[in-house]
């Protein structure tokens, strides 16, 4: 049964012309009033016809692109690739053809962000939504995105995991494109212990993210396989995927095993501040201590020395989750497709010192 304006406003105890009101925003009203509409507006799931649709399935010309942080490399560059297919070259004159409107949508890492986005495009009936990077590891929260993906695909709305592992439970997802993780951190701790690197250390992602947990998972298991697995949670540190963390972690690092020869960082970002903590720590790199990121961003071939990293295709990867988004591509066999990740191996790490 469809929701109307009228039960909104019956629900949030107002007219029908102040719920109309609150949501076109063109008028003040008063904060406490405002949410009791938009509590009702959820509670109900209403979502806003447009001027032109008539009909509940209809579809708008607006693709929603959700990045965790769009100032980060990792997740600008699969979203400018996704755009670039979504806008479509243009033929030159101005004029809008098959193209869509690409919105990137910023959750700053926010689980209740990105619900609010994705209900925001559900108003909004955006043709499809793609989702990069990887999603937390929270029961309440994916049985959440569960609800509005499956929403979502009921009224025709393409979604496109780009980076992203599929969720549990869910046939919503309209094709899932997904890193090999696990196994790119797998060869880059292989690479390591292959130089003679005994005692390495790990400077890990947040806790509850998908990437973090493969990505360790993936170092861990090269770990057991050489039989130098011990006591792991003192050789790993937590914390976000930024330059600060990575600085602090590693000086943390240091400080409880000062006898490590190698950091392994969970991204080519955290690696840049592994290397300042190096640095400040009196030590050379890889002479004393060999630092490895992961991702291969712009910046780790020009990084002093070059960063050891595990290369991950994100243009290539955002652009097919581009023309995925547009039904230009037909989606992988089973819906989900493993992108391989490259061991690059540069000057940032070497065979530990003798002595």
């Amino acid at each position: 049964m469809t929701v109307t304006l009228a039960d909104v406003a019956a629900r949030a105890r107002v007219s029908p012309a102040t719920v109309s009101r609150v949501l076109n925003g063109n008028y003040p009203v008063a904060s406490s009033t405002r949410e009791r509409v938009l509590r009702a507006v959820d509670d109900l799931d209403y979502v806003l016809n447009g001027p032109a649709s008539s009909l509940a399935a209809a579809t708008s010309d607006l693709v929603g692109i959700l990045v965790n942080d769009i100032a980060d490399p990792f997740f600008g560059i699969m979203a400018g690739a996704a755009q670039s297919e979504i806008g479509g070259p243009g033929d030159g004159t101005g004029r809008a053809g098959g193209e869509k409107l690409a919105v990137v949508c910023n959750t700053g890492g926010s689980p209740g962000r990105e619900l609010t986005y994705l209900t925001l495009l559900q108003r909004q009936r955006a043709a499809a939504v793609v989702l990069t990077g990887g999603a937390l590891e929270d029961p309440a929260h994916q049985a959440a995105m569960a609800v509005k993906l499956a929403k979502l695909a009921d009224a025709g709305t393409r979604i496109v995991f780009c980076g992203r592992p599929p969720l549990p439970d869910t046939d919503a997802v309209f094709a899932a494109l997904t890193f090999d993780n696990r196994g790119g951190a797998r060869r880059l701790t292989e690479h390591l212990i292959a130089l003679g690197h005994r005692r390495i250390g790990y400077v890990a992602g947040p806790l509850e993210r998908t990437t973090t947990r493969h990505r360790l998972e993936g170092h861990r298991e090269a770990m057991k396989a050489a039989g130098l697995y011990g006591d792991e949670e003192s050789v790993t540190v937590h914390g976000p995927y930024d330059r600060s963390s990575g600085y602090d972690a590693t000086l943390e690092l240091l400080r409880r095993e000062p006898d490590v020869t190698a950091v392994v960082a969970a991204n080519d970002t955290v690696a840049l501040g592994a290397c300042a903590a190096v640095r400040e720590r009196g030590l050379r790199i890889p002479e004393d201590i060999s630092v490895a990121g992961f991702d291969d961003l712009p910046f780790s071939v020009d990084a002093v020395p070059a960063l050891t990293t595990v290369r991950l295709p994100l243009f290539e990867a955002g652009a097919r989750a581009g023309r995925l988004a547009m039904g230009k591509e037909t989606p992988p066999a089973g819906g989900t497709a493993t992108i391989a990740a490259e061991l690059m191996e540069r000057g940032s790490t070497a065979p530990p010192r003798v002595g």
